[in-house]
């Protein structure tokens, strides 16, 4: 009997367990737990100890979506967080600006943030705690410090310049004394934990009533003086990614109208499972057209870390994401053909473009309006260069590049209930801070296109289509498994990596998130400056040479990465025996899971 090595164990136990991409909010999910609180409870305080704790990957002013399974019910749900644009928010508004892509930064690219609304709406309708419960950690961190992880004081250090000339209220967090923190440094944002100590009070003087009280919060975030603040702050002018100084289109009015809400997950089955993920307004469907597409081949009988292998996903993915980036769009606004896009039928043909070497072209599916989309994103892509501020996630040009940007967790209790969540925007160099909060807008508006011809393209009103993909996984119409990653374009490739090791190869959780990782951006990038790398693939340097030079041969435009670069997968599951297991990535040293 032998036992392979993993970075980490895979934790198992009977209680409960919980893994995000930060140890000190896998402490307070767990905390939540044993307080008698379940999954959902602790996904609500892991999600608010994350906008604090890992202030360069998402905040208060960000987004949420979130896929919750209670425990009995017949099918999880998606909780959509994600915010609208504002009614001023009009491709000819940004068009009168000389703009042919909505800038990466600044307050131009501002949406109702949807992250507080969705965590109420779980904490109100799955979970059992009171307000005061899941926020009283976060607000701990805020008013009395944590010890910043490297990565946001490197981005902090990289903007520190931007921040002193020209967003004075980001340097008042983030430069006390004029520099930039040290990596460990303990550091605190009391603006955020007093306007969070605030809502909290408000909300209380509601009553004793559970209910009230979420009702009360939600109240003061979006038509109290959250909203009052945000609605007074975008008037104001700030040097944005446009290179010039513009206020905002994001109003008061804009926040009142808009409440989080309850939808059904897309799902594909998979070899006896149930794959869930967002509707069309995210990506997540990305994942399950490329198991529609993988349905067809003998993944089992391929070298899990294999050439043929990274070569046949890499390929399906390719195909999954231009049809992504023609067909997708929040689907109250346009007519999106998802039943067709995960039909056999359509998949049987898809498959055929699938041969052994790497296609450089985008092909999206014939479909009707097809040809005249891919035109308009051909002409779009990379219209505009970089320029001090840059683009991508998370926007500035000059911070270090990480693939995974963004925060995820997954929580699991012994009742059965499951959650996974993907929470981001509102970075620390998204968009100024807000003086009276002390957090910034999310900037997802920089996802829509300017450009009619498109689906995805800007209207007031609309979801942008997003790149936030947590992912859950039934078996039996039980909760099994959820999993997820920051990294924009690339989550669902790594977290679908993940599953088709779990799925085909015998792996267990810790084994397959540290197996050796890889990604295409054959893509129309999500982010500004919107560019697209034909046949491009990232790739760990813990691939064998022979593997490596096979994808070569085989015409892929390989970019090797170091060896633990890519992807930050957190993933819990439970099994039908009721035993429940963890696990987290060993990358960048921040992700955590724990159970008991």
């Amino acid at each position: 009997m032998s036992q392979r090595f993993t970075t980490r164990p895979e934790i198992r136990g009977t209680f409960g367990a919980v893994a995000s991409t930060h140890w000190m909010g896998t402490a307070v999910g767990m905390g939540l737990l044993e307080k008698g609180g379940n999954a959902f409870d602790a996904a609500v305080a892991t999600g608010f100890t994350l906008q604090i704790v890992e202030p360069h990957l998402n905040g208060p002013g960000g987004d949420a979506p979130i896929i919750a399974h209670k425990a009995g019910a017949d099918e999880p749900v998606v909780v959509c967080g994600q915010g609208v644009a504002p009614a001023a928010a009009t491709i000819a508004a940004y068009k009168a600006l000389g703009v042919k892509l909505v800038p990466g930064t600044g307050l131009l690219a501002a949406v109702v943030p949807g992250a507080f609304d969705a965590w109420m709406l779980l904490l109100r309708d799955f979970g059992t705690l009171r307000l005061r419960d899941v926020l009283a950690p976060a607000i701990g961190y805020a008013l009395n410090g944590f010890p910043l992880v490297f990565r946001a004081a490197q981005s902090i250090h990289a903007i520190a310049d931007h921040f002193a000339a020209h967003w004075p209220s980001s340097a008042e967090v983030w430069l006390r004394s004029g520099k930039a923190p040290m990596p460990n440094q303990l550091i605190a944002t009391p603006s955020i934990g007093r306007a969070y100590e605030r809502l909290l009070d408000e909300a209380e003087s509601a009553g004793g009533d559970r209910v009230a009280q979420i009702e009360k919060a939600r109240q003061c975030f979006y038509e109290g003086f959250v909203a009052e603040a945000i609605d007074g702050f975008c008037r104001r002018e700030f040097m944005d990614g446009t290179g010039r100084r513009n206020s905002g289109f994001l109003t008061g009015a804009d926040m009142a109208k808009w409440r989080a809400s309850i939808e059904p997950t897309a799902s594909f089955d998979y070899h006896g499972v149930r794959v869930h993920k967002t509707g069309p307004w995210g990506q997540g469907p990305v994942m399950l057209q490329a198991l529609a597409l993988l349905s067809g081949f003998d993944l089992a009988a391929m070298k899990p870390n294999g050439a043929e292998f990274v070569h046949t996903v890499t390929e399906a993915l390719k195909l999954a994401l231009i049809d992504r980036d023609v067909f997708y769009a929040d689907p109250d606004f346009a007519d999106v053909p998802l039943s067709t896009l995960l039909s056999p039928a359509y998949n049987d043909e898809r498959r055929k473009l699938i041969s052994g070497e790497a296609s450089d072209v985008l092909r999206p599916g014939e479909l009707d309006g097809a040809d005249e989309r891919l035109a308009a994103l051909e002409a779009l892509a990379g219209c505009e260069g970089t320029n001090e501020l840059g683009g991508g996630e998370p926007t500035f040009a000059d911070v270090p590049e990480i693939e995974g940007d963004t925060v995820h967790l997954d929580v699991v209790d012994r009742w059965g209930n499951m959650v996974s969540a993907t929470p981001s925007g509102g970075w620390l160099q998204s968009s100024p801070a807000i003086p009276e909060l002390g957090f910034n807008l999310t900037t997802r508006a920089q996802m829509f296109w300017l450009d009619e011809r498109l689906p995805s393209s800007l209207a007031p009103g609309k979801r942008p289509r997003t790149t936030l993909t947590p992912t859950l996984v039934t078996r039996d119409g039980a909760p099994w498994m959820a999993l997820g990653s920051p990294g924009g374009d690339q989550q669902d490739q790594w977290s679908l990596i993940l599953f088709l090791h779990l799925m085909h190869h015998g792996q267990n959780l810790q084994a397959a998130i540290d197996g050796p990782m890889f990604n295409t951006r054959h893509l129309v990038a999500s982010f500004h400056p919107r560019q697209f790398e034909p046949a491009s693939l990232l790739i760990e340097g813990r691939f064998d040479k022979t593997v490596l030079d096979e994808l070569s041969a085989r015409g892929h435009r390989l970019q090797v990465q170091d060896d633990w670069a890519l992807g930050r997968l957190c993933a819990v599951a439970r099994g039908k025996n009721g035993v429940m297991r963890a696990a987290a990535t060993p990358r960048f040293m921040q992700a955590y899971a724990v159970g008991r």
